[in-house]
């Protein structure tokens, strides 16, 4: 039987809840092999982010041909990028390797307001990466980020963002609504042909360090399994549903705690 594999690339969260670490934890709750290139080194906890360093191109580069040289990547998750340098050699690897499904999940700002993304790197992200990718999964504001323009407050302003980034190139668009407001959190699947709108309950909890990260390795995880995806995304909505409403069962840290990903297995 094949094992599914998916690959991470992404910066290293030195407390474990979000980035590499979270991608790792969400692919073996899900059954799938996780693989990893790391773009960035933090120092964060759930308080913040307290200095990054950024691994060198070249050494982003090595990785990724050692992963792709060896092991049949199912899916590739795209997270923190954090450089220009760092965007340019996976998109390279991106056009040499041709991965079948590519979740971009555009990381500019940390749950605690740190910024994640250097403002040369967002031109490279929109014309480099989105083009290659068959979903990404922007919050609100990183969707109006990306198309320089005010956050949409309703879901028909928030399906016209969808089809504007759609002509960025990517395949597909999933539109989080965690930063919304009301009773229900609603993100959108925006593709050519519909958008699909998918609601759960608004949950009130601090803990919610690494939803993004979570949201989109779920769905990497899913289509690495072969799922199409629809089914990805709707597996991947109510499996961070429920690792965001399980993640008051412990207590990490002292400001935004981690979701919990092995919810499943308690």
């Amino acid at each position: 039987m094949t094992t599914p594999i998916a690959l991470t690339i992404a910066g290293s969260d030195s407390s474990g809840g979000a980035g590499i670490q979270a991608d790792l934890k969400t692919f073996a709750a899900f059954g799938v092999y996780g693989a990893s290139v790391i773009t960035a080194l933090t120092a964060q906890n759930t308080r913040g982010v307290r200095g990054v360093h950024l691994v060198p191109p070249d050494v982003v580069a090595a990785q990724l041909d050692a992963v792709f040289d060896d092991l049949t990547v199912g899916a590739v998750k795209i997270g923190m990028v954090a450089s220009r340098g760092a965007v340019e050699a996976i998109a390279a690897s991106l056009v040499s390797r041709q991965p079948a499904h590519v979740v971009l999940d555009p990381v500019m700002v940390a749950t605690s307001g740190d910024r994640l993304l250097a403002e040369d790197a967002v031109d490279g992200l929109r014309r480099l990466l989105i083009p290659r990718a068959t979903l990404i999964t922007p919050n609100l504001p990183e969707a109006a980020a990306l198309l320089g323009e005010a956050v949409a407050t309703s879901e028909t302003a928030i399906a016209e963002q969808g089809r504007r980034l759609l002509a960025f190139g990517c395949g597909a668009v999933l539109i989080k609504g965690g930063h919304g407001d009301g009773p229900e959190s609603t993100d959108y699947l925006i593709t050519g042909e519909a958008t699909l709108p998918l609601t759960a309950p608004r949950l009130a909890t601090r803990n919610t360090h690494g939803t993004g990260c979570t949201l989109s390795s779920a769905v990497a995880a899913g289509l690495a399994k072969g799922e199409d995806l629809a089914s990805a995304v709707r597996g991947a909505k109510t499996f961070i549903t429920e690792a965001i409403a399980a993640a008051d069962r412990f207590t990490i840290g002292h400001g935004h705690g981690p979701v919990h990903h092995f919810h499943r297995f308690d």
